[in-house]
Formats: C-alpha cells, sequence, structure tokens
C-alpha cells in the first residue's frame, strides 16, 4: 500500500539538514535559519493581526479627544450601535470569500421590518413577527443567489443591485412611505434589552458569530466557501457542489438581513421602509477593513467583527464631537476607500513576504 504524502515543510522538519540544525547551538543552523525566517514572519504576523491595531489605535484617538468615550453607558451605545452592522458583516464576508457582493442587505432589511411590522398589526404574537422578518429575508437571499448562479448573470453585483431597488420600492409600498409603530416585547427585548449597560443585541451578535464561525472552520462546507473563493475552476474539477455552495451563502445573508430587521425594529419600536440605508456600504466596508478580500478565498469571523465594530466607533465618536452630520459620510466614504486600498497593499506585501520565506526556505 502507498504511503501517504508527507508535506514538504514537516519533511524539511524530520530528518534533513534543517531539522539537525533546530537544536544545535549558538552560531549553528538553528541561528541562522532563525534569522533568515525572523523578518518575515514577523510581517505576516503583523499583518494578520492589522486590523486589531487600527481598531485600538481608533479607540486610543477616539477615548483622547473625547473623556465620555470609555463610559460604560457609552460603551454600551458602541456595542448596540454596532450590532447591526456586525450581523450583516458576518453574511457579507461569506458571500465576499466566494468573490461575491450583497448590496441588497439594507433593503431587504427594511422590508423585513415593515412586513414584521405589517404581520404586529395583524397578531400580538412576537414569534410570528420574527418568523416574519427572518423569512422575508431568507427569500430575498434566495432570490439573489438563485438569479445569481442560475440566471447566468456575469457578476452578484447585478442581481444584487436590482433586488436592492426592488425591496426598498417594496418596502416603500407596502407602508405607504410611512413608519408603522409597534413591535412585541420580545422584539423591543432583542434590539433594545440591556443586562445592566451590556446590550443583549451584543449578546446575539457573539452567539452568531460563534454560530459563523462554528460553520466556517468546523465544518466541510466552510472548507467549500474558500475553495470556490480562491480557485473556483479547482473547486469545480473538485467536485465541490459550487452552484449549492454560492446559493447557500446569498440565503444566509438575506437571513442576515432578517435578524438585523429584528434587532433594528426592537431598538426603534416599529418599521420603517427607510431602514438600512447605506448599510451595503458599512458592511463591505467592515468586511474589507477585516482583511478580506474582493478576490475571494481570504476573510475570518474575528476580523469582520473588528472592521464592524471599527465602523461603529468612528461614527460614535464623530457624534461626541459633533461633527457635522453632512460630513459623517464623507469620513465613512473615505475610510471605505482607504481599506479597499490598503487590502491591495496588504495582498502584495503578504505574496512578497510568501515568496522571500519560501525562496530562502
Amino acid at each position: 500500500m502507498n504511503e501517504p504524502a508527507v508535506p514538504v515543510a514537516l519533511a524539511r522538519g524530520h530528518g534533513s539538514s534543517d531539522g539537525q540544525d533546530a537544536g544545535g547551538p549558538p552560531g549553528s543552523g538553528a541561528e541562522t535559519s532563525f534569522r533568515r525566517f525572523d523578518g518575515p514572519r514577523l510581517a505576516l504576523a503583523a499583518i494578520r493581526i492589522g486590523p486589531g491595531l487600527m481598531l485600538l489605535v481608533v479607540v486610543l484617538v477616539a477615548a483622547t479627544l473625547s473623556p465620555v468615550f470609555l463610559t460604560t453607558r457609552n460603551v454600551g451605545n458602541v456595542l448596540s450601535q454596532s450590532a447591526v452592522i456586525a450581523v450583516l458583516a458576518l453574511a457579507q464576508l461569506l458571500v465576499i470569500i466566494t468573490r461575491g457582493i450583497d448590496l441588497s442587505v439594507g433593503s431587504t432589511l427594511a422590508l423585513s421590518a415593515v412586513v414584521g411590522a405589517l404581520v404586529f398589526e395583524s397578531t400580538p404574537s412576537g414569534t410570528w413577527v420574527i418568523v416574519a422578518m427572518l423569512v422575508t429575508g431568507t427569500m430575498v437571499g434566495a432570490i439573489n443567489g438563485t438569479a445569481f448562479v442560475y440566471g447566468r448573470l456575469p457578476h452578484p453585483f447585478i442581481v444584487t443591485l436590482a433586488t436592492l431597488s426592488v425591496a426598498r420600492g417594496l418596502a416603500l409600498w407596502l407602508s405607504g412611505g410611512q413608519p408603522i409603530q409597534g413591535m412585541p416585547v420580545i422584539v423591543q427585548e432583542l434590539g433594545g434589552g440591556s443586562i445592566g449597560w451590556f446590550p443583549l443585541s451584543a449578546l446575539l451578535v457573539t452567539g452568531l458569530a460563534l454560530l459563523t464561525l462554528l460553520l466556517t472552520t468546523r465544518l466541510v462546507w466552510g472548507r467549500w466557501i474558500y475553495a470556490v473563493g480562491g480557485n473556483p475552476d479547482g473547486a469545480i474539477r473538485a467536485a465541490i457542489p459550487v452552484k449549492r455552495v454560492v446559493v447557500s451563502v446569498y440565503v444566509l445573508s438575506g437571513l442576515a438581513a432578517g435578524i438585523g430587521a429584528v434587532i433594528t425594529s426592537g431598538r426603534l419600536n416599529g418599521g420603517s421602509p427607510t431602514f438600512g440605508e447605506l448599510a451595503e456600504l458599512d458592511t463591505i466596508a467592515a468586511v474589507v477593513i477585516g482583511g478580506a478580500s474582493f478576490l475571494g478565498g481570504r476573510g475570518n469571523v474575528g476580523n469582520a467583527l473588528i472592521g464592524a465594530l471599527m465602523i461603529g466607533v468612528i461614527r460614535n465618536a464623530m457624534n461626541l464631537l459633533n461633527v457635522d452630520a453632512f460630513l459623517q459620510p464623507i469620513v465613512i466614504g473615505v475610510v471605505i476607500l482607504l481599506a479597499v486600498e490598503l487590502d491591495v497593499l496588504r495582498g502584495q506585501l503578504e505574496r512578497r513576504l510568501r515568496v522571500l520565506r519560501a525562496a530562502r526556505a
């Protein structure tokens, strides 16, 4: 029987000259090897923790400029305000990993909230209201994925841009263009309740993040989405069900919009066709700030949450500092542009460092 193939790196570490030098005294091959690999390894590590460092810098700057920023009450506000962005960003991450994009999440959130408010006018059941919002979001996501994959459209930008308009229009039509007041107590608690200063919506985000982490790291499906984004042709040759994988991430994105509708409707005690405006830009910015690539195959849950928190911190700091409301979208737009440029530079540097490490191996 043939023995399983041994990775080259493992082979080098067992029985090669490098492996023998690993235990040598100072001045031997071990020290030389450490010197050769230390620089690239540290640089790659810095790239990986880059989003966390950026968030730390933003928090320190905000805390320096506003003494109120680090109070427990304001921290709770930041977490509450970032909850919807974080939920949408978790799903947007899955879409972007597969080389896609979902521009409809904000409009889907608004439509889901309006449908939930209309259901509440017919029945006081909080369960039915939540189910209505989740089902509405999931249906829009399914339409996005199915139309893109089986309609053979050249890029998901097209179909999600169309559903952005359709979903927003439906929300305006169903609501008559006006907010609909009232939500069940359970929705109000999920969206606006708290334990002390800690918002319940942040607990919901934590649970969803852990679930997403489990899906992407412990299940075969998680490896499939990275394979589809990293090398679509290779994924097809490996017999991965590419079409179903792509449809599934858009379904999850729609479901996340439904969850975002529950949180938003709970915070504001109603449904409105204006909910979720520009949420798609915030979520894309959060994911890209977190290190995901539009070229697919790269990104992780932790960094997506960091990106969402960064957007929330920036908005909160601007409010505390009384930055003109008309200037705030400009700041967020600049952040998005810088995030994309940093993504490009990060990818180039990462490739160069990997080549350097391989050449020195």
